[in-house]
């Protein structure tokens, strides 16, 4: 993408962005995650009606008197984006790719996070680990994800959610709200990794993906390939039969994902390419 071009877009998605940040996300943002985060603030001497729970022993132990231990709400969280940039994510048979959704979903809890004064850090990856953007906070940091959302050209071409599940959990030491975004279609099993990441993290996830996945149209014979290994065959989408076995794949994978985020507390939203974000956005924030 031309340089000038580029600029264009970042300019247009920031535009809009921040408009949907300043009139509708911020606060419900601040709602949703405001208060998740606890940090030690200092040791007191125990007082009558203190959860015993929170007595440090080894200040009791050298004191000779119960102390405990105080926690304060954080007032600086992190946000971590985990962006699947596999080859499914160009998929998009309607206005926009899942990628282009991505973008803009990306950049709306991004510029939400800034204003909360918050950090905001990515993930890029496919079947590997394709880039680590440390968070940082700001405008400047916040365009700077959005120009390599636009132009970064990953080297791997298929999903693995562990691996960047893995990966969270192995460079973060202190918790943060992570986002996981995807259309979550995948041979790996990812079960285990989000449940360990969840655990020390408040973890979302946001499924993207084209209405066509769900409900393959009747336009004939079809040539497919699936991006992330090449293969390709021609199906009959007249054929109700075949029309229905996808509605039934479609069906089991959305049962997994549900399966596997319930088993491991996670809270799940999924958008559509030509659905509204923000109403998904509004209804997954008032949930927590």
């Amino acid at each position: 993408m031309e340089t000038s071009e580029l600029l264009r877009r970042v300019r247009r998605i920031e535009i809009k962005t921040r408009a949907l940040t300043n009139n509708i996300f911020a606060g419900e943002y601040h709602s949703a995650f405001k208060g998740r985060g606890m940090s030690f603030a200092e040791v007191r001497e125990y007082q009558p009606g203190d959860d015993v729970r929170d007595i440090d022993w080894n200040v009791t132990a050298r004191m000779n008197r119960p102390y405990i231990k105080v926690f304060e709400e954080e007032r600086e969280l992190t946000l971590m984006l985990l962006i699947d940039l596999s080859a499914s994510q160009m998929f998009g048979t309607r206005e926009r790719t899942q990628r282009d959704l991505i973008t803009e979903i990306a950049a709306t809890l991004a510029f939400s996070a800034m204003q909360n004064n918050d950090k905001i850090g990515v993930i890029f990856f496919t079947d590997r680990i394709e880039k680590f953007i440390p968070p940082q906070k700001g405008r400047k940091h916040i365009l700077y994800i959005i120009r390599e959302l636009l132009n970064f050209e990953p080297q791997g071409k298929k999903t693995d959610l562990g691996i960047a599940l893995e990966y969270l959990v192995k460079i973060l030491s202190k918790r943060s709200i992570a986002f996981v975004m995807s259309d979550f279609l995948t041979t790996q099993d990812y079960s285990k990794p989000i449940s360990v990441a969840a655990r020390k993290h408040d973890v979302i996830a946001l499924q993207v993906y084209d209405p066509c996945m769900a409900h393959v149209p009747n336009v004939g014979l079809m040539k497919i390939v699936d991006a992330e290994t090449g293969h390709e065959q021609y199906i009959d989408t007249s054929s109700e039969k075949v029309r229905s076995q996808q509605q039934k794949w479609w069906a089991l994978q959305q049962a997994k994902l549900i399966d596997i985020c319930h088993k491991s507390k996670v809270d799940l939203a999924s958008v559509a390419t030509n659905s509204d974000y923000v109403r998904s956005l509004m209804n997954l924030f008032a949930q927590r």
